[in-house]
């Protein structure tokens, strides 16, 4: 199964994004109010990087409160790593896991189609094999 087939359904507009200039302080209120980890960071429509709740904790670890008055642009996480519709699910959390990150966007070209965590991925992955598994009990219990 690939990305594609994940994301079949979702509306792109529904992705959570912000923009570069935005502030942290504001970004990371929206982090809070929808109750997500991360979002993309676009300009001039396409994907700028990724900020996540890790880029927060550096940048205040770093810099103190100050810093949430600054610019996503100065904090978030770039280039981002992306991936395609056609890309698989393995071959997708294989890249998370080697670069130890947690949410990938998906590009259409250059156009923003999706944005995925690891645990979209690991419920795809469990959803996979209970039903292989599913399929071993039918094919057992008519043999």
């Amino acid at each position: 199964m690939n990305i594609g087939n994940l994301i079949e359904g979702r509306a792109s507009s529904a992705i959570v994004t912000c923009t570069v200039d935005q502030t942290m302080r504001d970004v990371v209120a929206l982090l809070a109010e929808r109750r997500i980890g991360a979002l993309p960071v676009m300009e001039e429509g396409r994907v700028a990087g990724i900020f996540s709740e890790r880029d927060v904790l550096y940048c205040l670890a770093k810099d103190g409160a100050a810093a949430l008055d600054r610019p996503v642009r100065e904090a978030m996480t770039a280039p981002a790593i992306t991936v395609d519709r056609m890309t698989e699910i393995d071959g997708a959390l294989a890249l998370m896991t080697r670069r130890r990150i947690r949410h990938l966007p998906v590009l259409d070209g250059e156009t923003l189609c999706g944005f995925i965590s690891i645990g979209d991925l690991v419920k795809s992955k469990i959803d996979q094999v209970e039903h292989e598994a599913a399929q071993m009990r039918q094919y057992i219990q008519t043999a």
